[in-house]
């Protein structure tokens, strides 16, 4: 029989968890709410392979640690890859996978939901009827279909974002490196990432971190966007110099900013700060700002979405243990 072992499994995983178990009754599955370490990797001993989803890196001593115990199938429940150490991952001979697309409706969803409520002042609006100030004025909102929207990489996601500016009304202009044939054939691109800054009202993030794309947006960037405009980020933190993002709000060249993740959220996101000194005072102002809209990294967070992420990666994960071919392999360059 083989085994299967999941690690960082949350409380909303579990049913989707028993469900696949339950549906695979010749493999054997086990798990923890704790994250993958090098200490806590010895949980897995027996498996034949691992399920994982964290923010922390996959170290070479982490890696190490599974294939001491003879584990070198890993299959994530997430798309990001680049928080393994990949060098020590082929070193080792690790079979890898990823989940790339589990739900791009819901990233997208709340990438223009968020964008809207921005707009439309919702949070400044919201703070004033609940201290019972129900006068309109000064807070006018903008209508989206008076926006051009500028998408910067038009993925699953971007696409799906697109679609729903659209259905809006909105103009949406797009930029990527790889373009997609159909929206290049409907004329949705410009040339340059400038000539999108140039003429966007919002400019939405939906890339990768790469080489490349790390601090994408900073001062030099911001300067080439139009003033009042919104920016959108639920990709990677790692993307936006948020220093400079600060700047721009507090020159007001920026008209507010949304924001799903942030280049420092490892050890602050998903944690209850009520109560307790929050540690990072420049999230801190950002989520106090009135036309800040801060959520942390949830906009994956959809029961949709998290029970493709659980079945797809165990999915994947069987198939390697099989040894038979996943849905989604990962490069181990």
């Amino acid at each position: 029989m083989s085994k299967i072992f999941a690690f960082s499994i949350r409380k909303d995983e579990e049913p989707y968890l028993k469900e696949w178990a339950a549906a695979h009754p010749a493999v054997e599955v086990d798990y923890t709410d704790k994250l993958l370490t090098p200490e806590t990797a010895s949980l897995a001993k027996g498996a034949d392979g691992v399920v994982v989803y964290q923010q922390l890196d996959y170290t070479p001593e982490t890696l190490q640690a599974l294939a001491d115990l003879g584990i070198t199938k890993m299959s994530l429940r997430n798309v990001g890859v680049d928080n393994i150490d990949m060098d020590k991952a082929k070193e080792l001979g690790f079979e890898i996978t990823n989940v790339p697309v589990y739900s791009p409706n819901a990233i997208a969803e709340h990438a223009a939901i968020q964008t809207a409520r921005v707009l439309r002042q919702d949070k400044v609006l919201d703070e004033k009827i609940a201290k019972g100030d129900l006068r309109w004025a000064p807070t006018i909102g903008r209508e989206v279909r008076d926006q051009t929207v500028g998408v910067i990489g038009t993925g699953h996601i971007g696409q799906v974002y697109m679609q729903i500016m659209e259905g809006f009304g909105a103009k949406v202009i797009a930029y990527d490196a790889f373009k997609n044939p159909d929206l290049e054939k409907k004329g949705y691109y410009v040339d340059s990432l400038d000539d999108l800054y140039k003429q966007a009202d919002v400019v939405s993030l939906h890339v990768p971190a790469l080489k490349d794309t790390i601090n994408m947006i900073n001062d030099d960037t911001i300067a080439k966007m139009k003033d009042d405009a919104v920016l959108v980020n639920v990709s990677r933190g790692a993307l936006v110099d948020t220093n400079a993002v600060v700047r721009a709000l507090d020159s007001g060249k920026l008209f507010g900013f949304v924001m799903d993740t942030y280049e420092d959220e490892v050890g602050i996101f998903n944690e209850d700060w009520q109560g307790k000194d929050f540690p990072d005072a420049r999230l801190k102002d950002l989520i106090d700002r009135p036309n800040v809209l801060v959520t942390p990294h949830t906009a994956f967070y959809t029961t949709h979405a998290v029970r493709n992420m659980v079945v797809k990666a165990f999915d994947n994960n069987l198939a390697l243990v099989e040894g038979n071919t996943p849905e989604t392999p990962v490069e181990v360059k």
